[in-house]
């Protein structure tokens, strides 16, 4: 484990101690041993430093003091703050978002997972090519090495252009087998249930109590980075898709939310959302502003949701049970994954929840079956008609789920 300094400078937040204990589980995760916390408060950043020059001074005594390896910074960082600290500490220095793709590079498992990391990864360090590393201006000289003028730091810009194309076109290609994977689905009346919620909720262990799947699940910020999808049966409704996805976190770095475009549309077209929430934290209904705030980012602010209090073993004198609005539809639902106490429960909240649900899909209707076809027309669910070549009717349709069901095509 590397010796880190964390600092962590307050501008007025409420939240600064919660922020503060998220910033050192951040560091933990990151395999760092934060050796000390150094706090300080201010109105803005110091254009130089990010910190006045006496906390500078603070913070290279205690990197000598600890012989600290890297300092991390709470906070985002320009290329001048960064190469400035590093001048003065003689260490390196680290700011949030470059914290975060350290712990997401650690945790990529998948090829779409480490795709997706290098992408955030590169369009990071390209702002850091901007204005900082003078060193790299100068022109490539000497035997061999003479050519069109080309500077070492445009040479390097325009190499890290080319890769950020080609990841983003590979990229491209997993978005297109997702799509094609949910029409599939969705042609198969198959609905799809996403968990989301903040890092560390116990998403993935929820996820393996219903699925009996095997995914890593640990006490640690991200410990789930690559999406898994298993099929689930649910009592009284049949089968669906549940979907585990990376947590989220308050200020998730804009690179990484565009770096999982692909990942996250899972999310903007799912059926049903699990919005799965630590029912022990006192920072709950921070944490669950939070992930509506990423969710309204992605547009999928409009999906039904469905929030899972979880480690109901972590409170006192609280019960598994449904939630529910005036219409009586379950809203909220308590239980404990690590147990697998409520999850009875839950999965009647989640049949409930899909059962009155309507459905957009494409229906093909064979010639013989025109009875079918005017009994839609009734009902008023025909948004659109096309035609097969072999004479079958294509009918794009938005429909309660249980009336799907009954269909028989």
């Amino acid at each position: 484990m590397e010796k880190a300094i964390l600092v962590q400078i307050n501008f007025a937040h409420e939240n600064f101690a919660a922020e503060l204990a998220e910033f050192r589980e951040l560091a933990l995760s990151a395999g760092a041993d934060p050796v000390e916390i150094v706090v300080g408060s201010s109105k803005t950043p110091s254009p130089k430093y990010f910190v006045g020059s006496g906390k500078a001074e603070e913070i290279k005594q205690f990197v000598m003091q600890h012989a600290a390896s890297i300092v991390i910074f709470n906070h985002t960082l320009t290329p001048a703050q960064e190469r400035n600290l590093e001048k003065l500490l003689s260490t390196r220095v680290l700011d949030r978002t470059g914290l975060i793709l350290d712990i997401f590079a650690q945790r990529a498992r998948t090829f779409e997972g480490k795709l997706q990391v290098e992408l955030a990864q590169l369009q990071h360090l390209s702002t850091r090519l901007v204005r900082g590393w003078v060193h790299l201006g100068r022109q490539k000289g000497g035997i061999g090495l003479r050519g069109p003028g080309e500077t070492q730091l445009e040479t390097d810009r325009r190499l890290i252009r080319v890769r950020i194309k080609h990841i983003k076109k590979r990229l491209e290609k997993v978005r297109a087998q997702r799509q094609q994977a949910r029409q599939k689905r969705k042609r198969q009346n198959v609905p799809t249930i996403s968990l989301v919620g903040y890092t560390n909720a116990g998403k993935s262990t929820l996820f393996n109590q219903l699925t009996s799947a095997k995914v890593f699940a640990a006490d640690k910020l991200f410990a789930t980075l690559d999406p898994t999808l298993r099929r689930i049966e649910l009592p009284g409704f049949g089968t669906a898709v549940l979907a585990d996805t990376v947590g989220f976190i308050r200020n998730l770095p804009h690179d990484l939310v565009e770096a999982f475009h692909a990942t996250l549309e899972e999310v903007k077209d799912t059926d049903l959302l699990l919005h799965v929430v630590d029912a022990s934290d006192e920072e709950r209904h921070e944490y669950i502003k939070e992930v509506n705030n990423v969710l309204q980012q992605i547009e999928a602010e409009n999906v039904l949701q469905l929030v899972v209090f979880n480690k109901l073993d972590l409170v006192v004198d609280k019960k598994p049970m449904i939630g529910r609005d005036r219409d009586e539809l379950p809203t909220r639902v308590w239980v404990s994954a690590k147990t697998g106490e409520g999850f009875e429960l839950l999965r009647q909240a989640i049949t409930e929840c899909l059962s009155g649900q309507e459905v957009h899909c494409c229906l093909r209707i064979k010639v013989k079956s025109g009875l079918l076809r005017s009994q839609l027309y009734d009902l008023n669910v025909v948004l659109d008609e096309q035609f097969a070549e072999n004479g079958d009717f294509l009918l794009e349709v938005k429909l309660p789920f249980t009336l799907l069901q009954q269909i028989e095509l």
